[in-house]
C-alpha cells in the first residue's frame, strides 16, 4: 500500500509518516519499482499500534521502546504518565477557575483584568504582607471575586491576613456565604474553623442557618467558635455549647458574655439559669472548687430569682472565692433592687443586711 492509501486510511498525515520513517519508528517494508514507498499489513498494524500508544500520552521515544524492547515494563511508564496527568488537570484546572473569577468580577477593559490578575496573584503569594495589603485592597475596591477572597480565607494560617480576608468579605455580605459554607465541610478542622469565623461576620440569615448546623460539628473549636458567634445573635441553640465552655474553661470569659447577652430575653434568661444551676449540682465537692468560681461568675450577669436563688445558696459555699463573689453579687443586686425602688427577692430578704 503507498503512502497516500495508507495516510488516507489510518488518519495519519503523509508528512508525519515520513517522520516516523526518518527517526526509525517505522519503515516501510518495501519501494516500488518507480521508487514510491511501498507499506505491508504489518506497517500499517505498526502504524495503528503507535497511534494507539500515542493516545495515552507517550512520547515517540517511549513509544519506540515500547514497540521495539522485549524487557521493556510498562508498569512505571504508566505510572508517570498517570502522574503527569494529573499534574496537567490541575494546572488546567487552576487556569479555569482562575478565568472564571476572572469573569466574575466583570472587567471593563484589559486594564480591569490585568488588576484582578495582579490581586489573585498577591493573594496566593508567599509574602504575608503581600498578601494582606492585597486583602485590604479588595475591600476598598471590591475588584476580585468574592470566591477567590473566601477560597483564600479558608487556605489562609496568618491572622492578621486572616482577619483583613475576613473584613473583606463581612463587606461583599450574603454573597460570601455560599462560598465560605463549602468550608463547613472540609475534613481539615481548621479550614472549618476559618469558615465559621468568616460566617460569623457576616450579619446574613443563611450564615445563622449554617452556625446553627456547626453546633453539631465533630471538633470542639469548631462547636465554640459557632456558638460564640450564634450568642451575639440571639440564637438559644448556642447556650448548652456555651455552658459547655464554662465548665470546661475554654474561652470561659467570651461564653459567660454570650450567655449574658441571651439572658436579655427572659425566657432565656431562666433557662440559661437552669442550666448553670445544673451544672453547679454536678460540681458540687472540694475536689472542683474552679468549676463553681466560674459558673458562680456566669450567674452573676443572669438575672431572674432563678440566678438570684442559686446566689444566695453559693454564698454559704465552702470555697471562699465562690461564697465571696456570690454575696458581692447579691450585694449589687439588692441595690439595683433598691434604686428600682422595688421590693426584695425572698432570696435577697434571707440576706438583707
Amino acid at each position: 500500500m503507498l503512502i497516500g492509501e495508507v495516510a488516507r486510511r489510518s488518519g495519519v498525515s503523509a508528512r508525519m509518516l515520513r517522520h516516523y520513517e526518518s527517526i526509525g519508528l517505522v519503515r516501510p517494508t518495501g519501494r516500488t519499482g518507480a521508487g514510491y514507498r511501498e507499506y505491508s499489513a504489518d506497517d500499517i498494524r505498526r502504524i495503528f499500534h503507535i497511534e494507539s500508544l500515542r493516545s495515552l500520552g507517550l512520547t515517540l521515544h517511549d513509544v519506540g521502546r515500547a514497540l521495539d524492547d522485549p524487557g521493556f515494563a510498562p508498569e512505571q511508564l504508566v505510572d508517570d504518565l498517570v502522574r503527569r496527568t494529573r499534574e496537567r488537570i490541575e494546572t488546567q484546572t487552576a487556569l479555569l477557575t482562575r478565568l472564571q473569577r476572572i469573569g466574575a468580577a466583570r472587567p471593563a477593559g484589559w486594564e480591569d483584568v490585568l488588576q484582578t490578575v495582579a490581586l489573585l496573584r498577591a493573594l496566593g503569594s508567599k509574602s504575608t504582607g503581600a498578601r494582606q495589603r492585597a486583602a485590604l485592597t479588595t475591600a476598598r475596591e471590591g475588584s476580585v471575586p468574592v470566591a477567590a477572597l473566601a477560597e483564600a480565607v479558608l487556605d489562609e494560617p496568618d491572622p492578621g491576613v486572616a482577619g483583613a480576608l475576613r473584613w473583606a468579605l463581612a463587606r461583599a455580605g450574603g454573597e460570601a456565604v455560599a462560598p465560605l459554607a463549602r468550608g463547613l465541610g472540609a475534613p481539615d478542622p481548621q479550614v472549618r474553623v476559618r469558615a465559621v469565623r468568616s460566617l460569623a461576620e457576616i450579619p446574613d440569615d443563611r450564615a445563622t442557618a449554617l452556625l446553627r448546623d456547626t453546633l453539631a460539628d465533630p471538633d470542639t473549636v469548631v462547636r465554640e467558635y459557632a456558638a460564640l458567634a450564634l450568642g451575639e445573635r440571639g440564637a438559644a441553640e448556642a447556650v448548652d455549647t456555651l455552658i459547655d465552655m464554662i465548665v470546661e474553661a475554654r474561652s470561659d470569659a467570651d461564653a459567660a458574655d454570650a450567655l449574658s447577652a441571651l439572658a436579655r430575653d427572659p425566657a432565656l434568661a431562666e433557662r440559661i439559669a437552669t442550666g448553670l444551676v445544673d451544672r453547679l449540682r454536678l460540681a458540687r465537692g472540694a475536689a472542683v472548687p474552679s468549676v463553681r468560681r466560674r459558673l458562680t461568675q456566669a450567674l452573676a450577669d443572669i438575672p431572674g430569682d432563678t440566678a438570684t436563688r442559686a446566689l444566695a445558696e453559693l454564698a454559704e459555699d465552702g470555697d471562699r472565692v465562690v461564697a465571696s463573689t456570690a454575696a458581692y453579687v447579691l450585694t449589687v443586686r439588692a441595690a439595683r433592687w433598691r434604686v428600682r425602688g422595688g421590693g426584695l427577692p425572698t432570696a435577697l430578704t434571707a440576706r438583707r443586711p
